[in-house]
């Protein structure tokens, strides 16, 4: 009987120091400053100005492809992210995917170039949030076929 009463008291602590543990990371949730959380789904996405057709025309305007990965005829597609800020500017652009010679430069100095985003919404205001941009890379004879 006492085996079994220690190991009812040993699990009884064990949950309730979880129980503990889960308040205390709920609190430490609901005090992290709302400034600092970046959404990467929301109710309402970021947006281009203009939507996804005017942001391939941007694109497509922009892009100026790197000489040294025309010169081997390297294409294929670069992937950048960054942070739409609550006020529309980008921030913390990187490249999560690079296909070299050039082209992952290219396509964060185009990135840097873009206006303002309309800022992502979440139950109405306006909250930060991750975006992940894939840019083609493909050279022109290519676009004919």
């Amino acid at each position: 009987m006492s085996r079994l009463f220690k190991k009812l008291s040993s699990l009884a602590i064990f949950l309730m120091i979880s129980v503990c543990s889960l308040n205390v990371n709920a609190q430490e949730e609901r005090e992290t400053n709302s400034e600092d959380v970046i959404f990467t789904v929301v109710e309402d996405q970021a947006e281009f100005p203009g939507g996804q057709d005017s942001l391939m025309k941007f694109l497509a305007a922009n892009i100026h492809y790197p000489q040294a990965a025309k010169e081997k005829g390297i294409r294929g597609r670069v992937i950048i992210t960054f942070i739409v800020e609550k006020d529309g500017s980008l921030s913390n652009i990187k490249v999560l995917r690079d296909i070299g010679d050039g082209c992952g430069e290219e396509a964060i100095r185009v990135v840097k170039l873009m206006p303002k985003w309309k800022p992502a919404k979440q139950r109405g205001e306006n909250v930060r949030q991750q975006f992940v941009l894939p840019i083609t890379f493909r050279l022109s004879e290519e676009k004919n076929n």
